[in-house]
C-alpha cells in the first residue's frame, strides 16, 4: 500500500488521536485527542470542524441519540453535541484515582463497555466493565493490564478485548441478549517486533481489524479463525485504532499518535497524528448508538 493512496482528512497533528466512529445519520467522524481531553468532529462534505474539551483526560467516546457518551479520566459521562453541556454519570473507581479508562465502545445492544488500567500500566490490575442503558454499572472481568479494542462478531456470540501491554486479543463468549461475557481465551498473540494491537473493529464478512501501535506502523485483518487475512502499511509509527465510514462504509478512517514517539520515528513518519482514509474493498458495519 502506497503513501498516496491514503487521504489527508485532518492535516493538524495530535498528541494522541483515538476512538474515530462515523455517524450515518450526520455523515461526520468524530474522534478525540486523549490528552487533555477533546472531542472533534468534521463534516466530510463540507470540511466544517466542531470541538469540545472533557473535564479531565479522555479515554474513548460513543454515539448516542443527541450527542456522545464519554469515558474520561474521572468515569462516564454525557455530551450534549448541541449545547456543549458535559454531564457527569458515573465513576465506578471513584475511590482509585491512580487508575482511568483507556478505552471504550458500544455493542449492539445498546451498551457501553469500558476498561479501567493504572494510570502508568505497570501490572495487571485493570477490569473491563459494561454500563447497561439504564445506567446499571457491572464489573465484568479483570486482570488486564491495558485493556482495549472492544468489538464483536456478525453473530453477536463473540467479543473481542484485547490487552495492548500482554500483546494479546482475546475472545469472549458474549450472550447478546444479557450482555454476559464468559470463557475468556486468546484470539491471537501479536509476535515481538510487529507492534503493540490496540484499537479493534469487525467487518461486514466477520473478519477482526486490529490496529497496531508501538512502533507497529501498520493495520492488520484477521480471519475469524484468528489467522492473518492482509496487513497494510500505515505511514504513521503509532496507529492507535481505524472505523468504516463513508456512505458505503467503505472507508477506512485511522487515527494515530504522536505523544510519546520518538524524533527518528515521527521524521520518517510524517503523517502520524494526522486522521487518515483509505478506501477499501470491504464494508464495514455501522456503528450502534448507547440505548440510555
Amino acid at each position: 500500500m502506497s503513501s498516496d493512496q491514503f487521504e489527508v482528512v485532518v492535516e493538524e497533528r495530535a498528541g494522541h488521536a483515538e476512538s474515530p466512529l462515523w455517524s450515518w445519520s450526520e455523515g461526520a467522524l468524530y474522534w478525540v485527542d486523549t490528552v487533555p481531553g477533546t472531542i472533534y468532529r468534521i463534516d466530510v462534505s463540507s470540511g466544517k470542524r466542531d470541538a469540545w474539551p472533557t473535564p479531565t483526560r479522555l479515554g474513548a467516546i460513543g454515539l448516542r441519540r443527541g450527542g456522545l457518551i464519554a469515558a474520561i479520566k474521572t468515569g462516564i459521562g454525557f455530551l450534549d453535541t448541541a449545547s456543549g453541556t458535559f454531564t457527569p454519570i458515573v465513576d465506578p473507581e471513584a475511590e482509585q484515582p491512580e487508575t482511568r479508562i483507556n478505552d471504550a465502545k458500544v455493542d449492539r445492544g445498546g451498551r457501553f463497555w469500558f476498561g479501567y488500567q493504572e494510570d502508568a500500566a505497570r501490572a495487571p490490575t485493570g477490569s473491563i466493565y459494561r454500563m447497561d442503558p439504564d445506567r446499571t454499572v457491572t464489573a465484568i472481568d479483570r486482570g488486564f493490564t491495558n485493556p482495549n479494542g472492544f468489538a464483536w462478531s456478525l453473530d453477536n456470540r463473540v467479543m473481542y478485548v484485547t490487552d495492548t501491554a500482554k500483546r494479546t486479543i482475546y475472545a469472549y463468549d458474549f450472550d447478546p441478549a444479557t450482555g454476559n461475557a464468559t470463557k475468556r481465551r486468546v484470539f491471537v498473540e501479536i509476535p515481538p517486533g510487529e507492534g503493540t494491537p490496540d484499537g479493534t473493529t469487525v467487518d461486514s464478512e466477520g473478519y477482526v481489524w486490529s490496529a497496531r501501535g508501538g512502533g507497529g506502523a501498520r493495520i492488520v485483518r484477521y480471519a475469524p479463525d484468528g489467522s492473518v487475512d492482509r496487513t497494510i502499511s500505515i505511514p504513521a509509527s503509532h496507529v492507535t485504532n481505524m472505523a468504516f465510514g463513508g456512505s458505503d462504509l467503505r472507508t477506512l478512517y485511522i487515527t494515530s499518535a504522536t505523544r510519546n514517539v520518538s524524533g527518528e520515528l515521527l521524521a520518517s513518519h510524517p503523517r502520524a497524528g494526522q486522521i487518515l482514509s483509505l478506501r477499501v474493498d470491504v464494508t464495514g458495519v455501522p456503528e450502534p448508538l448507547f440505548g440510555g
